[in-house]
């Protein structure tokens, strides 16, 4: 099957390299002309024959809606455009309905898989009209992991996405909860072999996953992780997957505390804690550290003022 492959970064790179080992005609396009197969969007557009099929795989917001946009003026009725990054749902429905008035059909996909997709494979979460996805099934079986799991066509459009985004709360869930076993074993005395105690995990326990495995290597290419700052990202999907928690009014409490560990990680001196710190010395008089990095005296020590409020009418 022929497909046009747009932004060709760790991702789609790596994509476009699985599809092409599968026998498949891939025609890319990056911003970078030393991954491209062609200049422009119009010449993949030309290169490829109808019913074409272009595949997006470049940042959400922004360099997805542009990149729409042109298509939509490019390509012709029966064509589809599958947007394979990690847009929001509600973005979707909105590119469905504008591709739509042109008779231009449109599918998104959640992928999963990172760098190591294009040996393993890429798990796929597929929304969209049956019409286009079965016209896609050639280019989807490709991509997917050996066997019947990996690919799920999980309804309309946007489905694909909800459900990775779904997907990735999950995972920062997860990583927090790995994260976080991981500072109170280093914290602890009784530990003395952290790393290998995270590897003794790896088969025979209910925590076993590639996550596990994933955190085992960090830690053997730099046990104490020395070399890293404890700063951490969130790419959208948390934050998302957190609003429709709320939309939906369906508690996610795990998955929410991820995402503001993540918030606290960029926080050099953060001001909720000086606030934290500054009622402990007021109502319980514990000492406070001064930003020279000296304790200060507290609330009940010589010469404070730790009067009550007066009584207030009832």
């Amino acid at each position: 099957m022929q497909i046009g492959l747009i932004g060709l970064g760790k991702m789609g790179g790596n994509m476009a390299e699985r599809l092409r080992r599968a026998g498949h005609d891939v025609v890319g396009y990056d911003r970078d002309p030393a991954k491209s197969d062609v200049g422009t969007l119009k010449e993949l557009v030309e290169r490829l024959e109808a019913p074409r099929a272009v595949w997006v795989m470049v940042p959400a917001g922004g360099p997805t809606q542009a990149t729409i946009e042109q298509l939509g003026a490019l390509l012709s009725a029966g064509d589809t455009v599958i947007d394979g990054g990690n847009s929001n749902y509600k973005d979707d429905q909105r590119h469905a309905a504008e591709l739509g008035t042109d008779g231009i059909g449109f599918v998104d996909v959640g992928v999963s898989g990172g760098v190591w997709g294009i040996e393993y494979g890429y798990a796929l979460m597929v929304g969209g009209e049956d019409e286009y996805v079965h016209r896609l099934m050639p280019i989807f079986e490709a991509l997917k992991p050996e066997g019947e799991d990996g690919f799920v066509h999980a309804g309309g459009v946007g489905a694909g996405h909800f459900a990775k985004m779904v997907h990735n709360g999950i995972e920062y869930g997860m990583m927090q909860s790995f994260a976080e076993g991981w500072e109170l074993l280093e914290a602890s005395d009784a530990v003395t072999d952290v790393p290998g105690t995270f590897k003794s995990w790896r088969h025979g326990t209910v925590i076993r996953s590639w996550l596990l495995d994933l955190l085992v290597r960090a830690l053997e290419e730099d046990p104490d992780l020395a070399e890293l700052k404890g700063y951490a990202e969130d790419s959208g999907e948390g934050r998302w997957t957190v609003q429709a928690a709320v939309d939906h009014a369906v508690p996610l409490p795990a998955i929410t505390a991820s995402l503001y560990a993540r918030f606290a990680s960029r926080q050099d001196d953060s001001p909720a804690m000086k606030m934290v710190a500054a009622l402990r010395n007021q109502f319980g008089g514990h000492a406070i550290t001064s930003v020279e990095g000296q304790h200060a005296k507290g609330a009940d020590s010589p010469g404070a003022d730790v009067s009550p409020p007066a009584e207030t009418e009832r």
